[in-house]
């Protein structure tokens, strides 16, 4: 095949419909006028996608840009407190150990899960190149986390296949797992295209599924009891890659926000009541399945913590993460009972928390993350 075959079978199979935007893979223009400021949208835009410049959204390259100047990798962390405890047979209880255990299980595949939405389905709908810049740098951090599990694993001296293979064989994990692979199957089925109302509707609600719900409610219970641990002198390099895995987190999550808050914006016809209220189960299912998680790791308290304890926990979260995309909040008279581990996001971070030695992994700038 010669390149002009090669350019005739692109031009056949790469029709755009007129309402849909450009994926950046379109055939150059010589000659085509510059892009300015408002031909730019987040989805659905008709501007060369491979033009990082000139910026409409610079919360998300200002994003990118504190991503990058909080960069680490997991070999960086002391892992040997941690080994030398996991085998005293006297070192952690049989619920901290099932704690740890279901923790690593779960979020050993859980970023793989993230990963694969933001690759194969939500990157080829967001139609801003800055957006897509995070989105690049986000899938890194997906990996690295992965990363991050496979060596505190490693470490540890555990059986790497049945915790990396958790998510099909304990019912707790599996149900978040299978709650969230439909939402990147719907995205990443090759047939569709937003540009339509109930197309971008379901973009929308796909990008909550996983930025609010999956991101932002599934990873609670299982931080808080990782960082709990570690609070209290236990498994302190396991704990400390939680840490900044939660800082990353937090970014991802903030990110997604602005993203659906940008879409609500400029396509105020999406955000319907009867839309709304299909968003509110989502987020109240959401709450509900993280709940049953927390039973099923905590059938006793621990570490200060107890299932009911995260059920009020869950559910200041889940008002919070209804607020934040302009929901009203379904549980009423709920406060933060754990309000150090708003204290861990909101604060900065020139010290490692667990204090098991002095880390400064940004590059340059100053470390500033919000829930």
């Amino acid at each position: 095949m010669n390149l002009s075959d090669i350019q005739h079978a692109a031009d056949t199979t790469a029709v755009v419909p007129e309402t849909a935007g450009y994926t950046g893979l379109e055939t150059i223009e010589l000659g085509a006028a510059r892009i300015q400021v408002d031909d730019k949208k987040i989805i659905n835009c008709r501007a060369d996608l491979n033009q990082l410049v000139p910026f409409k959204y610079r919360w998300a390259w200002e994003k990118y840009l504190a991503a990058c100047a909080n960069h680490w990798m997991p070999q960086e962390i002391n892992m040997s407190a941690d080994v030398a405890l996991w085998r005293d047979p006297k070192g952690l209880t049989e619920d901290e150990r099932l704690i740890i255990e279901r923790s690593l299980g779960f979020f050993s595949t859980a970023d793989s899960l993230v990963a694969n939405n933001l690759v194969l389905a939500v990157y080829r709908h967001i139609t801003n190149p800055e957006c897509r810049q995070y989105l690049l740098r986000q899938a890194f951090e997906e990996a690295l986390h992965t990363h991050a599990y496979q060596y505190v694993i490693e470490s540890l001296g555990m059986d790497e296949a049945r915790l990396f293979n958790m998510y099909r064989e304990l019912p707790a994990v599996a149900k978040k797992a299978e709650w969230a692979i439909p939402f990147t199957q719907s995205l990443g089925d090759p047939n569709f295209r937003t540009g339509t109302p109930e197309n971008d509707q379901r973009l929308l609600r796909d990008l909550i599924a996983f930025y609010v719900v999956f991101e932002g409610i599934f990873f609670y219970v299982g931080f808080s009891q990782i960082l709990s641990m570690g609070r209290r002198n236990k498994m302190t390099g396991t704990a400390e890659q939680f840490q900044y895995i939660l800082r990353d987190e937090s970014m991802h999550l903030n990110f997604g926000i602005d993203v659906i808050n940008q879409i609500k914006q400029e396509n105020p016809h999406l955000w319907t009541p009867e839309f709304q209220q299909t968003i509110i189960t989502l987020i109240r299912e959401g709450v509900e399945l993280e709940y049953q998680y927390a039973q099923d790791t905590m059938p006793r308290g621990i570490l200060g913590l107890n299932a009911n304890m995260m059920w009020d926990y869950l559910r200041f979260i889940g008002n919070r993460r209804l607020a934040q995309i302009g929901l009203s909040e379904q549980y009423p008279n709920i406060s933060n009972p754990l309000p150090w581990m708003s204290e861990m996001i909101d604060l900065k971070k020139e010290k490692n928390f667990f204090e098991t030695r002095v880390t400064e992994y940004q590059t340059g700038g100053t470390l500033n993350w919000d829930d």
